[in-house]
């Protein structure tokens, strides 16, 4: 018997998939707790449309990300902080001290997750890459100066 899962099963299949088991096992164990459902036409068609669905969306979210990114591509971000005597910043320029500013000056809001950097500690121009999807990256200037 096919049946479309509710629930993930272990060593059977995901929340989604349709799967062939026994027809007791299907009848005595899944159908009852409501961890599955009889795989009819109706059930069928409606993981038909739920996978369209989702593929639009997962396609608009990419082509949201590529605008973005050739928004944002080659844009810079200038970050004001404080440093000791020797000229070496206390602390270090993070990933959300980037996002917040690219916030405010471009009105564009970036996870501070999606932005891959290494430790910034010194004044200079630095490359940060923004990963924006799966796919879609761009890269920002930033300028660490001194307030």
């Amino acid at each position: 018997m096919e049946v479309y899962l509710l629930e993930d099963i272990k060593g059977k299949g995901k929340k989604g998939d349709i799967i062939k088991v026994s027809d007791g096992y299907a009848v005595n164990f899944l159908i009852p707790k409501k961890l599955a459902v009889r795989a009819t036409q109706e059930v069928l068609s409606q993981k038909k449309s739920q996978d369209e669905a989702y593929s639009y969306h997962k396609e608009q979210e990419l082509l949201k990300a590529k605008e973005l990114a050739s928004f944002l591509e080659g844009k810079v971000v200038n970050i004001k902080t404080k440093a000791g005597a020797n000229g070496k910043l206390f602390g270090a320029v993070t990933s959300k001290e980037i996002s917040e500013v690219i916030e405010k000056d471009y009105n564009v809001k970036v996870d501070k997750r999606k932005i891959e950097t290494s430790e910034i500690k010194s004044f200079g121009q630095f490359f940060v890459k923004l990963k924006l999807a799966p796919g879609v990256v761009c890269t920002v200037k930033v300028f660490v100066e001194e307030c």
